[in-house]
């Protein structure tokens, strides 16, 4: 694959008529190791984020052996990654599924509900070696995609779940989900404290501990708290726990790895006013801005910006027939931007390429490697002094 220094670079090169995903593999491997460097315990990939081997490839030299897989098909596609580690963590699985799994190897699975659960022991044969996670709905706090009203029990229904999942289980874990994009650690905070009630009232012992995802990326419209205090968060939350002291925990970070791994770039195809027309939108890698209304950092690539500009917030229609292919933005950029200018839209690579579709033939890509810096970052300078200030 072509390798440029930045996006300028490439259009500089030449003027692709199909969206360009600019891949920062280096960025990605960044991520990764503060991950593996801070967090105390098991660092499984969110798999479903982005699959592009160039990015799963960079996760994994940096030290990710450990993957969240959903479906049987994204199973498939890891399991032929050497010496991984897969957690089937999907809590409702079809039958075929969860025998396939077993078959290559997988021993973790999450599930929320009885029949689940022996559902599970049935299609693996009533296996002794399982690790099995029960998922508690635990409240959402500041996230932007709040994901406790699909999965998770609560209760009494969850005491009874997690007694008659020890009794199955050779490792009885916990697992939950704070939401995507969460922006404050005490969302941990409450989720341990109420899973911690929650582990007294059944009177279990609890072998491993998930905390699952919802560690949060950089974006103009969100400003997150330091990673480094979601950690703290966690680590302090456990210690209050009615846990063992070598409990394992695990987490699942998708959007923290590797949104800021990927570009995108694009081609105005027409002006109307403050619209724009591009040549990709809410049916390819821009689901997240058209329908939960994220902003992604933006600039123009082709050509240099006049001193003293003004700078003009612009929304953006995509390239099919259909009239919610629009992302109302702001994106601001340059008051001349006009047809032909592209256009590299930054820290898309959680969730982009992965939702993407061929809806009206569109949804292909070339693909580069860009060699500089993504646009924004929460693995800069502040992150690193934060390390430095909590370990001191």
């Amino acid at each position: 694959m072509d390798k440029y220094e930045s996006a300028e670079a490439l259009i500089s090169d030449q003027k692709p008529e199909r969206p360009v995903l600019g891949v920062r593999p280096h960025t990605a491997a960044k991520a990764a190791r503060f991950f593996i460097n801070n967090f105390p315990g098991d660092v499984a990939y969110a798999y479903k984020a982005n699959s592009s081997v160039f990015l799963l490839g960079a996760l994994y030299g940096a030290g990710i052996h450990h993957f969240d897989v959903a479906s049987l098909a994204e199973l498939e596609d890891a399991v032929t990654i050497p010496g991984v580690h897969l957690h089937f963590m999907h809590p409702v699985k079809s039958r075929l599924a969860i025998r396939r799994a077993y078959e290559l190897g997988v021993r973790h699975f999450s599930l929320d509900s009885e029949d689940e659960l022996k559902k599970i022991h049935d299609e693996t044969g009533g296996a002794h070696d399982l690790v099995l996670f029960v998922r508690i709905a635990v409240p959402a706090k500041n996230s932007r995609v709040p994901l406790e009203r699909k999965f998770g029990i609560t209760g009494a229904k969850a005491a009874r779940l997690l007694v008659k999942t020890r009794q199955v289980a050779d490792e009885l874990g916990i697992c939950f989900h704070v939401g995507s994009q969460t922006t404050t650690p005490d969302s941990y905070v409450t989720a341990l404290s109420e899973v911690g009630k929650l582990i007294a009232k059944a009177g279990v012992v609890v072998d491993r501990l998930d905390v699952g995802g919802g560690f949060p990326s950089r974006y103009p419209d969100s400003q997150p708290a330091p990673l480094i205090s979601f950690i703290d968060a966690i680590k302090a939350g456990v210690e209050q726990m009615p846990v063992r002291e070598d409990v394992i925990l695990m987490c699942e970070p998708g959007r923290a790895l590797v949104a800021e791994a990927e570009s995108l770039i694009v081609r105005v195809d027409a002006r109307r006013g403050d619209d724009l027309f591009i040549n990709d939108g809410a049916y390819g890698t821009l689901y997240d801005a058209a329908h939960l209304g994220f902003t992604f950092p933006v600039r123009m690539v082709s050509r240099p910006v006049p001193p003293g500009e003004a700078m003009v917030p612009f929304s953006f229609y995509g390239p099919t027939c259909d009239s919610i292919d629009f992302m109302k933005g702001p994106f601001p950029l340059p008051a001349s931007i006009r047809e032909g200018d592209y256009i590299e839209i930054g820290n898309i690579g959680a969730y982009g390429r992965a939702i993407g579709g061929k809806f009206n033939g569109y949804g292909s890509y070339e693909e580069v490697i860009l060699l500089d810096e993504p646009m924004l970052t929460v693995y800069g300078e502040d992150a690193e002094a934060n390390v430095d200030a909590a370990r001191a």
